[in-house]
């Protein structure tokens, strides 16, 4: 804005005046609002009041910042140590693993030891990157003390260049002057590739504000069957949440430390109920004293020849009257989980504390008298058990 002022500076009494025409004239000039952010290098070892995990802390936030696909990563590493350990290279890789948005830039390249240089580097030979690197020489700090201008710096820099002989080949594609028009270069083309994919999302995100616009334009908070359509929405979430959690369909809040819902009833029936039926220890030698009673017992005082069936049908339904147990407490756990997932679910209801609680009393109400149809069906069945042996099955000796 520099020419806007010359032209426009003497109409003006004061600066006021000047800033106000400066922001109308903006509002007319469409230009992308563009973020350089200057991160800072990974702290190996915490100083003062730093906190121990400081290096952690420092990757985590430079992570969230290069992880973007729109994002452009300028590397920045020393020539004078091995690139091999550079962090800036390696948390682009971590971030671009194909290196496609990354930008290597080479600095203290005159202070690299005699003898060696960072031609293959330069080449990208040795660590590619698809849009390559820039070597640079900056201004030392005796320089900048001394107020060396960055043009002698510059002029310095690229006689540094012309003048190596492992850089003069390259000389043309090295400095600060090619690095700015290989950025500028790099930056337009980059935002002429990711601008579709924005235009895209925002024309998505547009549709969708618009959509919920509609359904507000004739909205009468007085009306009945706003308040009812709300209720059943709120209904229908409740149920969809409670069918994900229990059907293992995906859901956004998926819990990451413990099993829950389905994954834990999976678990009670396949895991936790065979485990409580190994676990019914019996002793042996009392279980052959309770069958040597039983026998004599059933034969009073005749001497039997052989082994009476009420003997065995005694002992045996004592064994799998010990299965009730077991089974009701299975019903116990899961009926828990149930009401555990649908409390989680019901949550999203809490800014209507009394739809919450009604909610929360009807279905409790149902799980409970599923769960008394469930026990009375369990204790059923173990009756049925109980009351015909059937010696006829194969894991019995006397099976045909």
């Amino acid at each position: 804005y520099g020419e806007f002022l010359h032209k426009k500076g003497e109409k003006f009494s004061n600066f006021d005046e000047i800033r106000k025409e400066i922001e109308a004239d903006t509002d007319r000039i469409t230009v992308l609002n563009l973020t350089l952010i200057d991160l800072p290098g990974l702290t190996k070892v915490p100083l003062g009041d730093q906190p121990p995990d400081i290096e952690q802390q420092i990757r985590n936030m430079i992570m969230t910042y290069i992880t973007k696909d729109s994002c452009l990563i300028l590397a920045v590493s020393p020539a004078n140590s091995d690139l091999a350990n550079s962090d800036a290279l390696k948390l682009s890789k971590d971030a671009d693993p194909d290196g496609i948005r990354t930008i290597g830039v080479i600095t203290k390249l005159d202070l690299m030891d005699d003898g060696t240089d960072a031609r293959d580097v330069l080449e990208n030979k040795l660590l590619p990157l698809r849009r390559g690197y820039v070597g640079v020489v900056n201004r030392s700090q005796k320089d900048i003390d001394g107020r060396k201008d960055i043009k002698a710096a510059m002029a310095a820099e690229r006689k540094f260049f012309l003048g190596h002989p492992s850089y003069r080949h390259v000389a043309d594609r090295m400095g600060t002057p090619y690095l700015q028009r290989v950025l500028n270069q790099q930056l337009t083309n980059h935002i002429r590739e990711t601008l579709p994919s924005l235009r895209d999302k925002l024309q998505k995100q547009l549709l969708t504000m618009e959509k919920e616009v509609d359904q507000y334009k004739n909205f009468r908070p007085d009306d009945p069957s706003i308040k009812t359509k709300a209720m059943l929405q709120m209904i229908q979430q409740l149920q969809n949440d409670f069918e994900r959690a229990i059907e293992g369909s995906g859901s956004t809040l998926i819990n990451t430390n413990e099993l829950s819902g389905g994954a834990k009833i999976n678990r009670l029936f396949h895991e936790r109920f065979p485990y409580e039926i190994v676990r019914m220890e019996f002793d042996e030698k009392e279980l052959r004293r309770e069958i040597a009673f039983a026998i004599r017992n059933i034969h009073g005082i005749r001497v039997g020849l052989f082994t009476p069936d009420m003997a065995f049908d005694a002992i045996v339904k004592g064994q799998i009257a010990r299965l009730k147990e077991p089974s009701i407490k299975c019903v116990d756990l899961v009926v828990q989980e149930l009401t555990n997932v649908f409390r989680n679910c019901a949550l999203k209801m809490s800014r209507y504390p009394r739809l919450q609680e009604e909610t929360e009393r009807i279905i409790t109400t149902h799980i409970r008298e599923r769960e008394q149809i469930v026990k009375e069906n369990i204790l059923l069945l173990n009756e049925c058990e109980l009351a015909y042996m059937n010696t006829n099955h194969e894991d019995f000796i006397g099976f045909a």
